[in-house]
């Protein structure tokens, strides 16, 4: 006999939620499985935040099921705070406690978990120690915050644009934190407009839009979706150019017209770019720019929206 499939560790089934000017979640269904680092990834007004709130039991919806780890908030809201971690978007800590009595007062929530010093180590904090938490940059605050998220050894952990206001560095720190996570098999549900940081850290990625989940699924069925590897992006500066041929070359899937340069999803870079230069030639347009690169999840977002991210 077949085993069962594992209970997901979260389930949201048609969850709604409005404000007076808004329809923040519009009848959200999401699985999270056990053990998988889940990315909600969309623009500010998405409604990232608001769906992760509901989730953690911050933010009341107007309807709709929640189930974490099996329970209910509203039937097993004291186990699940001691199972769950939770960094929010912004987290405002008592800025004349250090970090070790930050840390410390945190654990002293929690039944479980690593001691104050253990948990400012994971996280890189140690020469800040005694630093009283209002002289702490916006990017330790934010690390500061992930240790208290984690001081209770979670089950399962939700971070909310975990890495907004970090450097490089301080951002691949906090991907490696959340990949050992993972690796000791616990769930992680992390928001980002950041579509380098779902690529990189995510098992799947839910792309919100409106509300609503409007693509699903790991980051490489999701590129693959739109059915091109890569994209040329060319100008011909002020020149007028007749795009309609553009689209009937070889291994051309799509093509965009926005501000003045035009962006190519294609297949094959070896076939479409010397298509793409001879018929330039043809229409006697110089090219004043060209670049190259793979498929992203940006691309994905746009090839559904017509919006970029980072345009919201």
């Amino acid at each position: 006999m077949a085993s069962a499939a594992p209970q997901p560790a979260l389930r949201v089934r048609n969850l709604r939620k409005s404000y007076k000017d808004v329809v923040a979640v519009d009848g959200l269904d999401l699985e999270v499985r056990p053990g998988e680092c889940f990315g909600l990834l969309g623009p500010n007004g998405a409604g990232k935040t608001t769906t992760i709130e509901i989730c953690e039991g911050l933010t009341e919806p107007d309807s709709g099921d929640v189930e974490i780890l099996g329970m209910r908030w509203n039937t097993h809201a004291k186990l699940l705070r001691q199972r769950l971690g939770i960094q929010l978007q912004e987290t405002q800590l008592a800025e004349k406690l250090t970090v070790f009595e930050t840390v410390r007062l945190f654990r002293s929530f929690f039944r479980r978990g690593p001691d104050p010093d253990a948990a400012i180590a994971l996280v890189q904090l140690e020469d800040k120690r005694n630093s009283r938490v209002g002289a702490l940059s916006g990017g330790q605050k934010q690390r500061l915050a992930l240790a208290c998220a984690l001081v209770g050894d979670p089950d399962l952990l939700f971070l909310d644009e975990p890495t907004t206001g970090l450097d490089p560095q301080a951002r691949r720190q906090v991907w490696s934190l959340i990949e050992e996570f993972r690796s000791e098999g616990r769930t992680i549900v992390l928001t980002t407009h950041y579509m380098d940081e779902a690529e990189q850290v995510s098992d799947r990625v839910g792309i919100m839009d409106h509300g609503r989940v409007i693509a699903l699924g790991t980051p490489g069925e999701l590129i693959a979706s739109i059915g091109a590897e890569h994209l040329v992006e060319f100008s011909a500066g002020e020149n007028m150019l007749d795009t309609a041929p553009l689209e009937r070359l070889e291994g051309v899937r799509a093509v965009r017209v926005s501000e003045g340069a035009v962006r190519m999803h294609v297949a094959e870079l070896h076939v479409a770019v010397p298509a793409l230069l001879a018929e330039l030639a043809r229409q006697r347009m110089p090219l004043t720019e060209l670049r190259t690169r793979s498929a992203s999840l940006e691309d994905v977002f746009v090839a559904l929206t017509g919006r970029h991210l980072r345009d919201e």
